[in-house]
């Protein structure tokens, strides 16, 4: 896999894999203040919260986004349950969103993105489709609300689980399908991974939440199916595309291969966060975790890092891969490199390995040194092969959740999910 990157010098040695340096631990801590302090701007006057340019200020003309205004509403109940009370407000501005403008009373489901209030105040959908992508970041962010305390949450999360159940997750597959028109008459026949890797996130959240047991069996059920089917047989090189009845798709997108969310090939970044996820399903199966979730996970990063890392003569993850492991898109992603770190540390927690911490440390030097922004806050979201700020896949910075997590993780422990960790931290129950 080569070498980690060199980390920063540390002022003293740290004695384990899982142990931070009190530097260590004042850098993960002003990042997730300072992400919050930046994602605050993004709350968009007419609801939810809408798209930051690279200033922090909100794009107004912009539609307003529903896996954005979930993120934000996602990290906002975080930072409130670690003890930011400025936040509460924001985590009420999200719900009030999911409960009216991006709410779809007719039908039922979340539209996918809103425009601007229409002449009789109703706001209008510039993307009427449902998405399963979309709706379980709307899970996630009602489940962290949920955690909360927030008025209205719960009865949300319900909505979000009970329009899942009926209408995205396909028993007979084991997996959820992708998208639907308006009024769900029509389920469109494409089938991907990238969906159902939010949906493992979501429903381990919603179980942490809730203590439902079928939630956290169909989220091992998916890391099955994907991980130990799918990337394992595909020597860990993950295909991302499906048609309905889940036959591989390896040419899906050949012809667009900078995709935000299909991209064609391999997505290094994904490699990484099916990892980790593979490690909070078994944190949470506990004694019933198969050994091959360990096993798995390591392969996974093994390929992440063997394909994606420094690969084409500069440091950083390129975004895409082939089949082969040739890099595709070499423009390096802001969410790999967060996934990178966060699967590292995960890693180096649960397994006590040396290695696992060197590619951590070095990762978070390398984001400190390339990705923070500094001079206008949040991270830059793309950077181009030779590492200097570009905008061909992403433009502007509407996404801290990736970042907020990554500099979340190593202070919470072994986790089953993000909501799950601050709860263990601040010494509250799950479910």
């Amino acid at each position: 896999m080569g070498s980690p990157p060199a980390a920063a010098a540390s002022p003293a040695p740290v004695p384990t894999a899982a142990e931070l340096a009190p530097a260590d631990l004042a850098f993960l801590e002003s990042q997730t203040r300072s992400l919050v302090d930046f994602a605050r701007g993004s709350a968009h006057p007419d609801g939810g919260f809408g798209w930051l340019d690279d200033d922090g200020a909100v794009i107004l003309d912009h539609p307003v986004e529903l896996w954005v205004t979930c993120r934000m509403t996602h990290v906002f109940a975080l930072a409130e349950l670690l003890g930011d009370a400025t936040v509460g407000p924001l985590v009420d501005h999200g719900l009030a969103a999911l409960r009216d403008r991006l709410h779809d009373d007719e039908h039922g489901g979340w539209f996918a993105a809103v425009d601007s209030y229409g002449p009789e105040g109703s706001s209008r959908p510039a993307d009427d489709t449902k998405q399963c992508y979309a709706h379980a970041f709307v899970v996630l962010a009602t489940a962290s609300a949920t955690a909360a305390g927030h008025d209205g949450a719960r009865a949300l999360l319900d909505d979000a689980l009970d329009v899942f159940d009926r209408r995205f997750w396909q028993d007979g597959d084991g997996m959820a399908a992708d998208l639907w028109d308006r009024g769900f008459t029509r389920l469109d026949p494409y089938r991907g991974v990238n969906a159902n890797m939010h949906t493992v996130e979501a429903l381990l959240a919603a179980h942490d939440v809730t203590g439902e047991p079928v939630l956290l069996d169909r989220a091992a059920t998916i890391v099955e199916h994907v991980v130990h089917g799918f990337a394992r047989g595909n020597g860990f090189r993950l295909p991302e595309h499906y048609d309905q009845a889940w036959h591989v798709q390896l040419d899906y997108n050949r012809d667009n291969p900078a995709d935000r969310f299909r991209p064609y090939g391999v997505t290094i970044g994904h490699l990484l966060e099916w990892s980790r996820l593979a490690l909070h399903v078994r944190s949470a199966l506990g004694d019933r975790a198969p050994e091959w979730l360990m096993a798995d996970a390591r392969s996974l990063f093994e390929a992440g890092v063997r394909d994606g890392w420094s690969v084409d003569g500069a440091e950083g993850f390129v975004y895409t891969t082939d089949f082969e492991g040739a890099p595709v898109v070499r423009d390096r992603l802001h969410w790999v490199v967060t996934e990178a770190i966060s699967t590292a540390w995960t890693l180096a927690l649960l397994t006590g390995e040396q290695s696992y911490r060197d590619w951590y440390d070095g990762w978070v030097a390398h984001a400190q040194a390339l990705f923070v922004d500094t001079a206008r806050g949040s991270w830059h979201h793309e950077l181009d092969p030779a590492n200097r700020p570009a905008c061909r896949v992403w433009e502007g910075k509407p996404d801290v959740y990736h970042a907020y997590q990554a500099m979340l993780l190593p202070r919470l422990g072994e986790v089953t999910s993000f909501v799950d960790g601050v709860l263990v931290t601040r010494g509250q129950t799950r479910g």
